[in-house]
């Protein structure tokens, strides 16, 4: 039976793709910080691994043997996380290198070989670089703005008001972190079909009107959207998905928020 290593597999990302590579018929081996935490207990099917991403001898331990590796590390924001996202990322696949691990799947982020400034774009950038300039059998997926960041409003009642720094009617490509798993299972299910590829990948390319009027479909509860004109504007909304929509180049946002886009007329710069 092939033996694929998780990185983040507590995590949404991570998690997804334990358990579509599960529902394949791998082996999954998840590195976890703590086993007893709910969320490695959830884990059912799959071998935990101890370590920690900045512990390479850890990491030796959990990539023996392994066929596969799904690398992903923390999002960052600030300098100090945003370097050691890069470092952890760098470690990850040094340590792939030296134990002779067949395909390491990278997940990035859409937009990152765009050098669009935005830091925590770059920082991933900066990891798929070292992944090429190694020689690695990898296959880079760039996943575009996660659905489930959107969550954070599903337990409205009442009436549902979803603040956000965007342009109401301009789309967005999104993609669910469930997708991204079973993505990722089927890139390392077909290892020869995907090696050195880097793939751009999202599941829906919606408005935040658009997704107002989906929620209220879904739930029944009054739904409308409250364009802000930038994170900090924002009183109510997602920290998380504002704190994502409101990075430099987001084509989402309004031109207060983003002095400085990309992509085509009409169409957002697919992003995370």
């Amino acid at each position: 039976m092939s033996v694929a290593l998780v990185i983040g597999a507590t995590g949404q990302q991570g998690g997804a793709t334990a358990r579509h590579l599960l529902s394949r018929g791998w082996q999954v081996r998840a590195l976890v910080r703590d086993p007893e935490s709910p969320a490695a207990r959830r884990l059912a099917g799959a071998e935990l691994a101890v370590g920690d991403l900045g512990d390479a001898a850890s990491l030796e331990r959990a990539m023996r043997g392994v066929d596969a590796v799904f690398s992903m590390q923390a999002l960052a924001y600030e300098p100090e996380t945003l370097k050691a996202e890069v470092r952890q990322g760098m470690l990850v696949a040094d340590i792939a290198l030296d134990t002779g691990v067949g395909h390491l799947v990278y997940s990035s982020v859409g937009g990152a070989e765009r050098r669009t400034g935005i830091e925590h774009f770059e920082s991933k950038a900066a990891i798929e670089s070292y992944i090429r300039a190694l020689g690695l059998p990898a296959t880079i997926l760039r996943p575009v703005f996660f659905m489930d960041n959107l969550l954070h409003y599903a337990d409205a009642a009442g009436e549902r008001v979803m603040e956000l720094p965007v342009l109401p009617d301009r789309p967005m490509q999104l993609i669910a972190t469930d997708d991204i798993g079973r993505i990722a299972a089927h890139v390392i299910d077909h290892r020869d079909d995907y090696l050195g590829a880097e793939l751009e990948i999202a599941g829906d390319e919606l408005t935040f009107t658009e997704v107002a009027q989906i929620y209220e479909k879904v739930t029944g509860v009054p739904t409308r959207l409250l364009p802000c004109r930038s994170r900090k504007g924002c009183s109510s909304g997602s920290p998380r998905a504002a704190t994502r929509l409101t990075s430099p180049n987001y084509a989402t946002t309004s031109p207060a928020c983003s002095p400085s886009r990309t992509g085509s007329a009409g169409r957002p710069a697919r992003r995370h």
